[in-house]
């Protein structure tokens, strides 16, 4: 028999580079082989004779001691709670973007509602929850889902503030790569697979349960691409923003039914909503149910204790800045009205007859239920108030299609009302300018048309004049001849005439509008902030601009929705503006526009004040009130007599909206306190160094490389791929930014981290000398992992901390100074001498584990109150879902039925209880992962 080693012996692993225990032997045919057991990996492996040696051989290495002491310390930050992502991304969070990032990241289950008010940047907070999720490695396939009009600025912030792309996938895409996948050999590919992370528009992937004129297999198609390849395309986050429109009015509302099967498709769920609640509470309940359908199974189940802990609200009277002020300045605003001058008679001409068809072509396609057409009125009269230009165009595309019937379509596939008012006006008119229309159109068309032209023939468009003056007025106001601009138009013919007319007379423009792609925009935007003094855009254009470098906003047209022109505000109006933002906006005087805008301005203001709100639309929907200012408008200009009167009814209904909204604040309030200091704090950590040090540490025994060049590093990686060119840290990143920048997402970065060694009994210690530590200080520094496991759940609870331990010559063990070797291993030189200590390895072991399992019961302790406090939640849940299950079932009218379901409802609670009662059976673990001796031993 070879000597080998015995059972129970520990011996070295050349190969793994680990200590383990040999747990099995065969000696057979001669040659001896073993089962060994390796702690960490927690791994039974085979061994041949030839890779086992005695651990009296073992000799670490600085750069193996400043691995593990750096590893450690950047796990153990992260268990406790260390926030990533404002250190590893390029964005400064405001303090209530922490408090939300903290809050988020406080719990195992990752499924809230971001509900800070309007304007405090919940997608921020978002992308914040994401990056962090992704640097802890908790996720890596996100989506996110919304309304049409916002999917650009999702885009385009998602890429500015932390270098994320989203690949926006249009309902176009779906049929073309349907046609690609059949053509080929492409199986069941699925769209949505091929890429991590998507944005796709609410409306574009609800499920139909029917449209006219589709056969059951046209509708199959259509819901597999759109709704069940979505849900089955494994996403480990979704993002669902202005989340209370999922809520509709029954759960078998087409919205709701998205929402519901990516709540139950993906394990963190994010929901943002500055207005969840609306007054409505089972709308509520429904949105709450996405989150956790346990702990809200009916409406007497919504209240603010069970609310709260699903809920991260701040607001806006709260919010401040890094230097502890208001987040937010006044504001000033105003109505300029455009008085008609003699030489605009043929201007004024021109609006009174559009008017008039208006009046008459709305009627008229009421009554014949074309609401298309209807429409196409209601934008008929905002194109004359916009601009001659835009009416004139509009006229011409209209003659056309009417003069070609087979061109015409009935609008089969137009939007529902809901999907339209998130439509700009200029995409609304794409789409409504094609239908079909009545017989006397053709008629009056060409009438107007002929008028438009005239028009402008005649001379230049009257709000164009009075901007021009507005401009040279504002310049000398502010002393500042490159005094910016930000001009917003809904119409591109209207953008096109301001850019001709004002470039004409000197001024340089800059020009955005929704028919250009992310790019585009982002250069539009460049120019503006440099070289371009005014900058033209339509709503569409404007989405997700960030414009706080320009602080005067004229909306040269208002669209007839009021909280369509706060969204216009808000590009300049926004966290970081250092100005009072003027914004000016244009109406024609002695019209029934500007009658209704003067009272309901004057209206609005004063709910303002009764609420304490900053404005109505920090409160309401403006999408779901839409409706509400249409109707006003169109029947201002039926009836304008009645003016006053529909103005007092719709500010009813307002003051209604905005009173449920203030009362159902209660509801999600919590108070908090916000800290000045964290984003300095957080910004300034110096978990990136550790980043740093653990991995350019760590490679060289595991078969990489890292190599210091100037300010960058050389690095190969474990798996063989090479970055000629990395930094760690944020700042560096920003300045460099040809660096390759390497945080904790990067999987080759995380393996490298997470793979710590084991430190056993016998194993001989490395003697270390520590810069910046007196010569006094002598004794055996040890560094321990305290963990704790419960397997027997489905959520596999675990948590781990780790402990330094010093242990001085004489046996009395100093918590401070554990600590402050531990980091000036982390900050200092450390040489080791050229002998390691094997004599006394076993009782400098044996002393540093009685250390730690005297100091490391109370770290033990806290980890173990979080398992029990996590149960305690766990049951509770549980034990309220199966009382309201159990009483909604007693509703039931077949006794039959009605037993049935509760014996399967109570063997699901039986089985639920019983795997939380195995929960309660968790392991302790305590494991050395680094014993040194630190100073020379007495005698030596």
């Amino acid at each position: 028999m070879s000597e080998g080693f015995a059972i129970g012996d520990w011996c070295w692993h050349a190969r793994q580079g680990s200590p383990c225990r040999v747990v099995d032997r065969q000696d057979v045919w001669g040659e001896t082989a073993y089962r060994v057991w390796l702690p960490a990996k927690d791994a039974l492996v085979r061994a041949r004779d030839q890779d086992l040696g005695d651990l009296s051989c073992v000799r670490p290495t600085v750069e193996q001691i400043l691995h593990t002491a750096a590893a450690a310390k950047l796990l153990d930050a992260i268990e406790d709670n260390l926030l990533l992502a404002p250190i590893q991304s390029s964005v400064v969070p405001l303090p209530h973007q922490l408090y939300a990032l903290n809050r988020a990241m406080s719990r195992d289950r990752i499924r809230y509602l971001l509900a800070d008010e309007v304007g405090l940047g919940k997608t921020i907070e978002a992308g914040l929850i994401l990056r962090e999720l992704k640097l802890r490695g908790m996720a890596q396939r996100v989506l996110v889902v919304a309304p049409k009009g916002l999917v650009r600025q999702w885009q385009a912030e998602m890429r500015l503030h932390f270098g994320e792309h989203f690949r926006f996938i249009e309902p176009s895409e779906l049929a073309a790569f349907r046609q690609w996948r059949d053509n080929g050999t492409q199986g069941d590919e699925n769209l949505w697979r091929m890429h991590d992370q998507v944005i796709c528009s609410l409306d574009s992937v609800k499920p139909i349960d029917g449209r006219r004129g589709w056969s059951v297999e046209q509708l199959a198609t259509y819901n597999r691409e759109r709704f069940e390849d979505l849900i089955s395309a494994s996403w480990d986050l979704v993002i669902i923003d202005e989340s209370h429109r999922l809520g509709g009015s029954t759960d078998q509302v087409a919205r709701y039914k998205l929402g519901a099967a990516l709540a139950e498709a993906s394990p963190y769920l994010l929901l943002l909503s500055a207005t969840p609640h609306q007054g409505k509470t089972d709308q509520f309940m429904r949105l709450m149910q996405l989150l956790d359908r346990e702990t809200f199974p009916d409406e007497s189940s919504i209240n603010r204790d069970r609310v709260r802990p699903f809920v991260i609200r701040t607001e806006k009277r709260a919010a401040i800045d890094a230097e502890g002020q208001p987040l937010f300045k006044p504001r000033t605003t105003r109505l300029q009205a455009v008085a008609w001058q003699e030489r605009h008679a043929a201007q004024q001409r021109l609006y009174e007859a559009v008017t008039d068809y208006v009046r008459h072509g709305y009627n008229q396609a009421m009554a014949a239920k074309q609401r298309h057409i209807g429409f196409l009125m209601i934008l008929m009269q905002r194109l004359v108030t916009s601009s001659t230009a835009a009416i004139r165009t509009t006229l011409e595309k209209r003659r056309a299609l009417l003069e070609t019937p087979q061109a015409q379509t009935q609008l089969v596939d137009r939007p529902e009302l809901d999907e339209w008012t998130e439509l700009d006006g200029q995409a609304q008119l794409d789409v409504v300018i094609q239908g079909s229309g009545w017989e006397r159109e053709k008629a009056e068309v060409g009438l107007l048309l002929d008028l438009a032209i005239e028009t402008e023939h005649q001379g230049t468009d009257a709000k164009a004049e009075t901007l021009l003056e507005l401009i040279y007025k504002l310049q000398q106001e502010e002393n500042d001849p490159q005094l910016k601009v930000l001009i917003f138009t809904e119409f591109v013919p209207t953008q096109a005439m301001l850019a001709e007319f004002l470039e004409s007379r000197g001024f340089s423009i800059a020009l955005l509008n929704g028919g250009m792609d992310l790019d585009a925009r982002t250069r539009a935007q460049q120019v503006f902030s440099r070289d371009a003094r005014v900058l033209i855009s339509t709503d569409a254009g404007g989405e997700g601009l960030n414009l706080q470098f320009c602080h005067v906003i004229v909306n040269f047209d208002m669209p007839w929705n009021p909280m369509r022109l706060e969204q216009r505000i808000g590009r300049v109006d926004r966290i970081g503006q250092p100005h009072v933002v003027r914004a000016i906006n244009f109406v024609l005087e002695d019209t029934v526009e500007h009658r209704v805008r003067e009272v309901l301005g004057e209206k609005l203001s004063v709910i303002a004040q009764e609420f304490g709100v900053d404005k109505a639309a920090d409160v309401m929907d403006s999408a779901e009130v839409e409706p509400i200012f249409d109707e006003l408008f169109v029947h201002g200009l039926q009836d304008p007599a009645s003016i006053d009167k529909e103005c007092d009814a719709v500010i009813d209904q307002v003051r209604q909206r905005v009173a449920a909204n203030r009362q159902d604040a209660d509801l999600l309030a919590e108070e908090h306190t916000l800290e000045v200091d964290d984003a300095r704090k957080w910004r300034d950590h110096p978990a990136q160094y550790w980043l740093e040090r653990a991995i350019t540490a760590g490679l060289p025994s595991r078969g990489g490389a890292a190599e210091r060049v100037g300010d960058a590093w050389r690095v190969k990686w474990v798996d063989g791929s090479e970055s000629p060119c990395v930094c760690f840290d944020a700042r560096t990143a920003e300045q460099n930014p040809e660096m390759e920048w390497i945080t904790l997402e990067d999987p080759r970065a995380r393996a490298v981290i997470s793979e710590l060694p084991r430190h056993v009994a016998g194993q001989p210690l490395a003697v270390a000398a520590v810069t910046g530590l007196p010569d006094t200080v002598r004794g055996v520094w040890s560094l321990w992992e305290i963990s704790l496991s419960a397997s027997h759940v489905s959520e596999n609870f675990s948590r781990r901390r780790f402990l330094p331990i010093f242990v001085t010559e004489d046996g009395r063990t100093f918590v401070p100074t554990a600590k402050r070797i531990w980091d000036l291993l982390l900050t200092e030189s450390v040489s080791l001498a050229p002998d390691v200590e094997v004599e006394n390895a076993s009782s400098s072991f044996e002393a540093s584990l009685a250390a730690a399992k005297a100091q490391g019961e109370r770290l033990f302790a806290d980890l173990l109150e979080e398992h029990r406090t996590w149960l305690a939640e766990e049951r509770e849940r549980t034990r309220y879902a199966f009382e309201s299950r159990y009483q909604a079932i007693g509703r039931i009218g077949l006794p039959a039925v009605r037993e049935h379901r509760r014996r399967r409802l109570e063997a699901e609670h039986e089985a639920r209880m019983a795997s939380l009662a195995d929960a309660e059976v968790c392991t302790p673990d305590l494991d050395a992962v680094l014993l040194l001796r630190v100073g020379h031993p007495e005698g030596a």
